[in-house]
């Protein structure tokens, strides 16, 4: 697959369509089971609020993946990222309910680089909290 994207039709500031992703307890079992992450903070109401955390929240690595399918679905090609990084700011806290938590992710073209690639910034945000920092991808562009 190839970025349907063209690098020249990006500028800075460019926004990407912005989605939101639901979150429930059972997409955390379906994670852990697809992750082999078992850390019972993310299936065990009881033994997250023992070590402080105010309920079961959602790992981490499935948070940053379903923020960089705001830049994957804008491209056309997972293929495209060549670099993604964040930093863990908030948890997504997931109640035990029919409704969960959402996790709502933005992003928009920082900066124009090199060999048709650009940097894209995204913020993602679960119950009016900041719950990604420092979040970026640089993605190659056609």
């Amino acid at each position: 697959m190839t970025a349907k994207i063209a690098y020249d039709d990006v500028e800075v500031g460019t926004e990407l369509p912005a989605q939101t992703f639901g979150v429930t307890r059972a997409t955390l079992v379906q994670y852990a089971g697809a992750s082999g992450d078992f850390n019972p903070i993310h299936w065990n109401e009881r033994f997250a609020k023992e070590v402080g955390l105010p309920d079961v929240i959602a790992h981490g690595m499935f948070t940053m993946a379903e923020a960089i399918r705001v830049v994957t679905d804008w491209t056309g090609d997972p293929g495209a990222v060549v670099e993604y990084g964040v930093r863990f700011t908030k948890p997504v806290v997931v109640p035990n309910d029919d409704e969960g938590a959402t996790i709502e992710v933005s992003g928009k073209v920082a900066v124009k680089l090199d060999d048709n690639t650009v940097r894209v910034d995204l913020v993602a945000m679960s119950a009016g909290q900041k719950v990604l920092g420092m979040s970026r991808a640089v993605v190659r562009l056609a």
